[in-house]
């Protein structure tokens, strides 16, 4: 740690899965840091009922982790088997056929469950529960930044790193002078998810469509639905009992053009019953799998809003943006904690570069903004017309980024409306 300028850790706001990433980064690299994250201790870790596809971020995600956790990662997949011999391939269906339109390009992936993915992150690190911002929650010294938490109590650093999701306080603090440019751009639609337990035998159509994860638009209401399998038996350890199960993740989403028609209900049953109600258009596979979805499962919003990433006030370097907080994109193209890796790799890379006495903290949180800036400003719009494109079933072409390659690169979906999966 010869030549390290930092004169406090490293102070991350936010304890999500790309702020620790971040943090097991830097403690990879011997510079200290400390997590801050403003709800308690998880019994179970965040992220229940959600999975994550790694896929041209894995290779930032090694650098930031520790060998043995990385090799861990094939142990947290959402079906381990089927990570061993993955093709890849990534469905887009007409969902009144349940017969595939799109083949997205396939890529070297690795689909884990967030719940698991979480608790694996936080071993080792320095956390710190119930911190949440307060409401004159950044100050700036001679010699440092500050955070102050609601509790009474605050953490002073050299650099203090905002990796608070896509509402991110810390970025609102920043832009305290001009509030419009940190705020949200909320996109027209509306969306509903919730997971479920299903049994084997009422998993096997789905997973005869693909086992990992589809999705898919009517063609005539332009409805959009997105299946995912969150977990195994093998992975919920369910398979040693007499009832193993294995869980699913069903989001339905709508354009929002009629507010009477079109807003999300606030009970729980109603909810249910206008997700049943969106998907009685769609193939009996799919309609029945959202008819089955329990009285008591939980139904939740999902916000459809983004931030076209921009450069942020940085304190002359001493606080920077991370993850959701520098580029809160929608999921449609599932690019959002790759992106957040891969700023955890460069923010990481920079900062052994200051370790080392190569450059200054302020110089390094520059050149990591402006490539932050550079690389994400455009995926958020790209996120965002795959949201939009998502729904609208006639204008949809194998161009569109909702179809394209996950990658830095585009590359157009593969048109295979003709081909069938063998439905049965």
């Amino acid at each position: 740690m010869a030549n390290l300028s930092f004169n406090h850790p490293v102070v991350i706001i936010g304890g999500g899965l790309v702020g620790l990433t971040l943090a097991q980064a830097l403690k990879k690299a011997d510079i200290p840091c400390t997590v801050y994250e403003r709800d308690d201790p998880p019994e179970t870790g965040k992220g229940g009922g959600w999975a994550i596809t790694v896929h041209w971020a894995l290779q930032a995600l090694e650098y930031c982790l520790p060998e043995g956790i990385f090799r861990r990662l094939s142990d947290i997949q959402v079906d381990r088997e089927q990570g061993i011999n993955d093709t890849g391939r990534f469905l887009f269906l007409d969902l009144a056929s349940a017969q595939p339109r799109y083949e997205i390009p396939p890529s070297k992936r690795m689909r884990v469950n967030r719940k698991f993915l979480s608790c694996l992150l936080a071993e080792g690190i320095d956390i710190r529960y119930g911190k949440r911002l307060a409401d004159s929650g950044l100050s700036q010294e001679p010699d440092a930044a500050t955070v102050s938490f609601e509790d009474g109590t605050s953490a002073a650093s050299d650099l203090i790193i905002g990796c608070d999701g896509s509402n991110s306080r810390l970025r609102h603090y920043l832009f305290e002078g001009d509030h419009a440019k940190s705020q949200l751009h909320q996109l027209p639609i509306r969306a509903l998810g919730v997971t479920i337990r299903m049994t084997q035998q009422e998993t096997t159509p789905l997973r005869r469509i693909d086992p990992l994860l589809f999705q898919g638009c009517h063609p005539e209401t332009s409805t959009f639905m997105w299946y995912s399998t969150i977990s195994t038996p093998n992975l919920n350890g369910s398979d040693l009992t007499e009832e193993p199960y294995y869980e699913g993740q069903i989001i339905i989403s709508w354009r929002h053009q009629n507010p009477s028609r079109d807003d999300i209900p606030s009970g729980n049953e109603e909810r249910r019953q206008l997700m049943r109600r969106l998907a009685a258009p769609f193939h009996d596979i799919l309609r029945t799998v959202v008819e089955s979805i329990p009285e008591d499962a939980e139904i939740k919003e999902i916000i459809l809003a983004d931030w076209p990433t921009l450069t942020w006030p940085n304190l002359d370097g001493r606080v920077a943006l991370c993850g959701d907080a520098a580029h809160a994109m929608t999921m449609f193209r599932g690019e959002a904690f790759n992106h957040g890796v891969t700023d955890a790799a460069n923010l990481a890379k920079l900062l052994v570069r200051v370790r080392d006495g190569e450059m200054q903290v302020m110089e390094a949180i520059e050149d990591y903004e402006a490539e932050v800036v550079r690389r994400t400003y455009e995926a958020v719009l790209l996120s965002r017309q795959a949201c939009l494109d998502a729904h609208d079933w006639q204008n949809l072409s194998p161009d569109s980024p909702l179809v394209s390659k996950r990658a830095r690169i585009l590359a157009p979906a593969k048109d295979v409306s003709a081909k069938s999966i063998g439905l049965t």
